[in-house]
């Protein structure tokens, strides 16, 4: 196997220096990212038993396979794998011969009640939406104890503990106890998931990330606030992103006219929490802790990466175990982007996609990992004032992605 993976870093730089298909900086940053997903998720589908001809014929074809073709694999790959980590946790939390029935009930619509739009649902008054949810009956195990049997099916856990990187700021750092392959999925980002139509209701806006290191954006402009999440919490419950205090921007000091002018211009909206349905989230989940994952220090490498994962919401079983929820409607609001500012055009849709999804984030080993801290690199813009910690892994790389 070591020899196959060399194989696989040689075409996972290879690809890197030469993507084929993109044009403007960003869409080249993003196809790279995806190439080195495809390569490192296949690599650990193949498994133990994988062959040198199996690793060239998918290195072959991530040298021909189109992005579209690329990313289809890419979800499917991680798919497996988390449907495989669900099936461990049902092990784990289940009672013996039972299973997941739907999550909600849902009671008969009346005729004359009229259609809420998305927006309307988002912006609306503080009234509770029209469901029951039904949460099943789960094992009464403590957090700590679900994780560490998760180490006895899986082969690895999370901590979180003081981070090694030596900076005042590092703080909570995530730690891998045990042993995961390359392209494994080590972790989710949990938390509250915002389309570019909600920006405004993001704790905070506009300076959403001022007290808020939590914070992570997918290339298609989608934002995860995980700091809600925390550190989990000990059941199954409806969680609905609300669980810790919200954040209160600072409106202390002496406001200028023109900084007035700015902040009724950039006010979070009002209807934050009723934007915010809930859904039953086993907040147990042992690898619900990718937002504690600390950037690498200078002279250190990354050992995970950002991998979108768009999970289907018709995996009604699976539902518990992946730790997001959606802010505002189901059906994502179509967005153009003008600079810094994103605008709503035409209706809403799935993009042609005839099943609903959430727009979430894991984080997948680059290589095999062993009894050591996660390290992702967070990729901060070159166009902002960056923390004095941060040092750059690949000035270029960080200059594409935002471009």
């Amino acid at each position: 196997m070591a020899i196959l993976f060399h194989k696989f870093q040689q075409a996972v730089k290879s690809l890197a220096k030469n993507p084929m298909f993109a044009k403007d900086p960003r869409q080249l940053q993003f196809e790279a990212d995806i190439n080195r997903l495809f390569l490192y998720t296949s690599y650990n589908r193949l498994g133990r038993n994988a062959e040198e001809v199996d690793a060239e014929e998918i290195i072959d074809m991530a040298n021909k396979a189109s992005v579209s073709d690329q990313q289809k694999q890419v979800q499917e790959n991680i798919h497996s794998q988390i449907k495989s980590f669900c099936m461990s946790m049902d092990e784990i939390l289940l009672p013996n011969n039972k299973k997941i029935d739907e999550a909600f009930e849902l009671p008969p619509q009346s005729a004359a009640a009229p259609r809420r739009s998305g927006l309307s649902f988002a912006v609306g008054k503080d009234d509770q939406p029209n469901y029951h949810a039904v949460i099943p009956e789960t094992r009464p195990s403590k957090q700590a104890e679900v994780s560490e049997r998760l180490k006895d099916l899986i082969g690895y856990r999370l901590d979180i503990k003081p981070s090694q990187i030596l900076h005042e700021e590092a703080g909570q750092g995530l730690f891998l106890d045990g042993e995961a392959n390359v392209g494994a999925v080590i972790a989710f980002y949990p938390g509250v998931i915002y389309f570019p139509a909600y920006y405004r209701y993001i704790p905070g806006y506009p300076k959403v990330d001022a007290r808020n290191p939590y914070l992570i954006t997918r290339y298609d402009g989608s934002v995860i606030n995980a700091q809600t999440w925390g550190f989990g919490g000990e059941g199954r419950e409806v969680w609905n992103g609300l669980s810790m205090a919200e954040f209160k921007p600072d409106m202390q000091g002496v406001e200028k006219g023109s900084e007035r002018v700015w902040k009724l211009l950039s006010t979070p909206l009002e209807g934050t929490r009723a934007g915010i349905k809930g859904d039953v989230l086993e907040r147990r989940n042992p690898l619900a802790f990718a937002h504690f994952a600390n950037h690498p220090a200078k002279g250190m490498v990354p050992n995970v990466m950002i991998c979108p994962y768009d999970f289907p919401l018709t995996e009604k079983n699976m539902r518990p175990y992946i730790p997001n929820i959606l802010f505002g409607n189901a059906e994502e609001v179509k967005m153009k982007r003008f600079g810094s500012f994103w605008f709503k055009f035409g209706g809403s849709g799935n993009g042609g996609s005839d099943v609903a999804v959430l727009k979430t984030l894991v984080l997948v080993a680059t290589r095999a990992l062993c009894d050591e801290e996660l390290l992702l690199n967070y990729r901060l813009s070159s166009s902002k004032r960056r923390p004095a910690w941060y040092t750059p892994v690949d000035e270029e790389e960080d200059r594409r992605r935002w471009s």
